[in-house]
């Protein structure tokens, strides 16, 4: 019989309980706690804040990182100080990654597509039947027809693949990353080699310079390691070296790198090697310097500054001025970026502006140049530059002609970073297994058959040699801050778990039983250095040390002195102008695609946070944006918020219209992130993708994606759309009258 209580009777209860509980002693009480849905460490006490040292994985520098947590909940990122690289700083990225962990659209546990690729129809799957079906595939597929490829991969996973591909007889992990084109690192590194015998990217000694040539690298926004190039700047501007630093940006828009120079030189784009052999035969011609310069003076036999300075609109007067500015200083410095590194003629760009540093002899030298330390243990290697674009391609063919049956893909989204002329979507469908580990739905795993999401870093183990941006030999480590919040699992643990399933030679390559033991072993080697900052009597008691540093670092700087290899005087630089995709009268304007400090490469595009933060110097955000100067945009009758079309030989997008001074007339400017058609509700359907624009052609002698040599057309369609900006179009302070 059901029995109901009135309203009457229900508020007596309820004041009788009342007055009983004021009445009950505090230590009698029963408190109902909120747990959080994540297990605490046993050391911690509730309410209690717990730091741990770890690696930021969100672009590739490897910054330090501690990161505060709750209850077993991560609540705030800092900057490690005590990690030589960042010294406690952090940029904006590094302080989103609270959102990715706690992102809504992260994949919770392992998928197929139930209706095939693209269908979007996602079907939980069991792990076990999921690695069942993954050690199948493996099994059945002819190792020279398996491949991997990788994009922003830490060092430990790389090395680990690495190891099971060459036990399975199965050709190395192909890296290659969007980011890292636009910095250019796979030709930075090809130059060096060919110049000073070493793929070691270069570093730059920033803090220590007193004059700067920056030859478009824009290291106080993307390139490089943002942050660690950001405080040594601020030292270089402190005067550290007897003055306050004078510093000239070359490059055709004015980059917020530019805007934070004494002088920008808006160059037309394709120039900067022009400018740098200018500048070179000008210093040795006029012996500015000195006696080893004039010994050098048959590098630039070839040049003629005339001819240069009309073809890089940079006038004869300027390029002496700055030729006797680089000259007379005791510390000068220049440095290729990522600008040079996407034309057709990088590869003797960079070589030429590295000429100037040779020239000077500011190789090992403090506020000069040197290379990337390396680790002093053999099992931590640090993995190799990322492939060319030619690579790239080359898997293309093999994929479109059959001969590669089984794809796995980490940390990459192909389908969205390469230009859609490579083809690379059209040879994904022919190839029969595609397996990515991405947390998130990006543009690749949804032309995948299954879906393995790994852990996002920071519940992830692994480590990272720093590269560029140290002074030091310096080891990232990486660690989990909290226990993972779904059912993901460590790629490096599907992969041991694999090894161990088929045995013999390829359980042999990789005897851990799961990753946390295979880093505390690949650390050990470190034990008892005599380069370590921290001691340990015992190797228990390094690996404790190497997870409370969040990391392992030389005491000291260890400069490494490039030695010159590739530099004879009797060879002259040749003097090669760019070459463009795209007939000039059809397509009149070069395209200039960037990244942007939040976005990236497109990486940071599904943080709202990130969303949210505005591009420097044009204070847009949410959207995709075509930058005009004004004379440009007159001629075309357009003005900001119009929206065009900016068409390719190669295709074509629609973006909104920012009228920006700070760009060359025949240049447009777009910012490289937006455009996904997947990879979460902050991502989705918001502006255009710039790299569709871009022909699928390569820096000569080198294979690296030439990304700035495509030209565009622009337009208008009669449409508008307000675009959100931090600054007033109407002026500062401006009110309406009505």
């Amino acid at each position: 019989m059901r029995r109901t209580i009135s309203r009457r009777h229900f508020l007596k209860l309820a004041t009788a309980t009342a007055a009983f509980s004021a009445c009950t002693p505090a230590a009698n009480r029963i408190v109902n706690v909120v747990e959080p849905q994540v297990k605490p460490p046993e050391e911690s006490l509730p309410g209690e804040a717990v730091w741990y040292a770890s690696t930021c994985r969100l672009c590739p520098a490897g910054c330090g990182i501690v990161v505060r947590t709750i209850n077993g909940r991560a609540k705030k990122i800092e900057g490690n100080p005590a990690h030589p690289l960042n010294q406690g700083k952090l940029c904006a990225r590094g302080q989103a990654g609270l959102q990715e962990l706690y992102h809504p659209d992260r994949l919770r546990q392992a998928v197929r597509q139930s209706g095939g690729r693209e269908s979007r129809q996602f079907e939980p799957i069991y792990w076990d039947d999921a690695l069942e079906t993954l050690l199948e595939k493996i099994q059945t597929t002819d190792p020279a027809r398996l491949a991997f490829l990788g994009g922003l991969l830490p060092d430990s996973l790389y090395s680990l693949a690495s190891r099971w591909l060459g036990a399975l007889g199965a050709p190395s992990p192909i890296i290659f990353d969007l980011h890292a084109a636009l910095a250019g690192h796979s030709l930075s590194a090809q130059v060096a080699d060919a110049l000073y015998g070493s793929s070691q990217l270069p570093v730059y000694d920033v803090g220590n310079a007193n004059v700067i040539f920056s030859f478009g690298a824009n290291f106080v926004e993307t390139w490089g390691s943002p942050t660690a190039y950001g405080h040594a700047y601020g030292r270089f501007r402190q005067g550290q070296t007897g003055g306050r630093g004078f510093f000239v940006q070359f490059e055709p828009r004015l980059s917020n790198t530019a805007a934070a120079a004494d002088e920008w030189i808006p160059i037309r784009p394709g120039t900067e090697g022009l400018v740098a052999l200018a500048l070179g035969r000008i210093m040795v011609e006029q012996g500015l310097a000195g006696a080893f310069g004039r010994s050098q003076a048959g590098l630039y036999r070839q040049v003629e500054v005339e001819r240069l300075a009309e073809a890089s609109d940079v006038s004869m007067e300027t390029l002496h001025r700055l030729a006797i500015i680089f000259a007379q200083s005791d510390r000068p410095v220049a440095i290729p970026g990522g600008l040079p590194a996407g034309q057709s003629n990088g590869y003797d760009a960079y070589r030429a502006i590295h000429a100037l540093n040779l020239v000077m002899r500011r190789l090992g030298l403090p506020g000069g140049v040197f290379l990337t330390p390396t680790s002093p243990a053999e099992t931590l290697p640090a993995a190799p530059p990322p492939n060319s674009f030619a690579n790239i391609q080359s898997l293309i063919e093999k994929m479109a002609a059959g001969e590669v049956e089984t794809l796995l893909i980490h940390s990459a989204n192909p389908v969205y970073a390469l230009p859609t002329a490579a083809g690379f979507s059209e040879a994904l469908a022919q190839v029969p297994f595609v397996v990515s580990f991405s947390p998130f739905v990006d543009e690749t795993a949804v032309q995948s058959d299954l879906i393995l999401p790994d852990h996002t870093y920071l519940e992830s183990w692994g480590y990272q040699v720093v590269s560029p941006g140290a002074d030091r030999p310096t080891v990232s480590s990486q660690q989990p801050v909290v226990q993972p919040l779904y059912d993901t699992r460590s790629t490096a643990n599907i992969i041991l778990t694999l090894a161990a399933e088929m045995g013999d030679s390829v359980a042999e390559a990789l005897p851990w039983a799961d990753e946390y033991l295979f880093l505390e072993d690949s650390a050990s080697a470190l034990f008892g250095s005599s380069l370590s900052a921290y001691g340990a009597r015992t190797p228990g008691e390094f690996w404790a040390a190497w997870q409370q540093h969040g990391g392992w670092w030389s005491e000291r700087e260890l400069y490494q002195e490039p030695d010159v290899v590739g530099f004879d005087a009797q060879s002259p630089l040749p003097v090669v102008g760019a070459r463009f995709e795209g007939d000039p009268i059809t397509y009149p304007y070069h395209l200039h695609p960037y990244p942007t400090v939040g976005l990236g490469d497109g990486r940071g595009a599904h943080l709202p946070w990130l969303q949210e933060l505005p591009e420097t110097m044009t204070t847009a955000r949410w959207q995709t944006w075509v930058e005009l100067n004004p004379l440009t945009a007159g001629y075309l009758r357009v003005t900001d918020n119009d929206v065009v079309k900016v068409i390719s030989p190669y295709g074509e997008i629609e973006a909104v219209v920012v009228v920006f001074p700070g760009i060359r007339p025949e240049v447009v400017g777009i910012p490289v992130g937006q455009g996904h058609s997947d990879y979460g509700r902050y991502a989705m359907w918001r502006g255009q993708n710039p790299v569709d624009l871009l022909a699928p052609v390569t820096v000569a002698d080198s294979g690296a994606l030439a990304w700035g040599a495509t030209r565009v057309r622009i337009e208008p369609t009669g449409q508008k759309y307000t675009l959100a900006r931090m600054e007033s179009l109407d002026g500062e302070g401006r009110e309406r009258i009505r």
